[in-house]
């Protein structure tokens, strides 16, 4: 009798342990599915300009609004190489339904299915892609929407695009209350029925990186995150000088704030090419890590002191 009491208990608490565990795990991983879902909708998509392809093969994949813990926070959008040839990235999005706003996962496909209408810009217009194509195993890059140097990358086309302003829609959720109106179109539903592909270990690892940095979180930055875009994941060296520079033009770091920033940068850049030379040019991924912590520590500092009482002389 004790047995049956302890496996019916078990199989009575096991929904709602399951139910916790999603609760717990689902917020910091907005990429595996549709379980995250929120009652508050997200921000309106921040406005941003598209950095750099560093290197032919990468594609563009927009920044959205992750959910975890600490509420929204923004996933910079950034260049990344697909799993394989051939395959092109379909946006996750915000949905509205059932009386909450559930996350669909973004994924790897032949093509570029259903995204919520949501105008991601950059090619992302609401429905299809206008970024590029597939030919010949080279990805050809629309110079009216991907930021290339056609020096180092001469696979590119120019072919203009309608409503390609970020500035026009900057609604970050499809359906309830301000949301974007949009259905998915019997070719979307078709491409939705292909093969899909996760993101990838590095896909993952940025929006990770991106909910552990304090600066990223709506909450703090209400709505303009510090990074809304990097060149390459991991790359967050470019992404702070970039916002270095960006405080010393509109004045918010003073000559001392910048210095010391700039410092700050150098030693996490002399640690990274040390730790390079001990693992023969690799780092390990303890010391990715390690790299990591110390970028948010910086990121953090930079927000800090750019949002602090000091000004530079002008």
């Amino acid at each position: 009798m004790q047995a049956r009491r302890s496996t019916r208990t078990l199989l009575l608490t096991l929904p709602l342990l399951l139910l916790l565990v999603c609760t717990l795990f689902a917020p910091t991983a907005a990429h595996a599915g549709v379980f995250v879902s929120v009652a508050i909708a997200p921000p309106p998509l921040p406005v941003y300009a598209q950095p750099i392809c560093p290197a032919p093969g990468f594609l563009w994949t927009p920044g959205y609004w992750g959910y975890g813990p600490v509420g929204y926070y923004w996933v910079p959008g950034v260049w990344v190489r697909p799993p394989m040839i051939g395959l092109l990235w379909t946006p996750g999005y915000w949905g509205w339904g059932g009386g909450m706003y559930a996350w669909h996962a973004g994924y790897w496909g032949p093509h570029v299915g259903f995204y919520g209408g949501i105008n991601y810009g950059f090619g992302y217009t609401g429905v299809g892609f206008y970024g590029g194509y597939w030919a010949g195993g080279r990805f050809m890059y629309n110079r009216a929407a991907m930021n290339v140097n056609t020096t180092i990358i001469h696979n590119t086309y120019n072919q203009t695009i309608i409503n390609n302003n970020r500035t026009v829609n900057r609604v970050s959720f499809n359906g309830g209350e301000g949301g974007i109106r949009a259905l998915p179109t019997a070719q979307e539903q078709s491409y939705g029925r292909e093969q899909h592909f996760q993101p990838t270990a590095n896909q993952f690892a940025h929006e990770q990186s991106a909910a552990a940095d304090r600066s990223q979180w709506a909450s703090v930055n209400h709505g303009v995150p510090s990074s809304p875009a990097m060149r390459t994941i991991n790359d967050r060296r470019y992404n702070q000088q970039q916002r270095i520079a960006q405080g010393v033009r509109s004045g918010q770091l003073t000559p001392g704030e910048t210095a010391r920033a700039e410092n700050r940068q150098q030693n996490i850049n002399r640690q990274i090419y040390a730790d390079r030379q001990a693992n023969g040019g690799r780092l390990t991924p303890q010391q990715r890590r390690n790299i990591n912590q110390q970028q948010n520590r910086a990121s953090r500092q930079i927000y800090r002191e750019k949002h602090n009482q000091y000004r530079s002389p002008r």
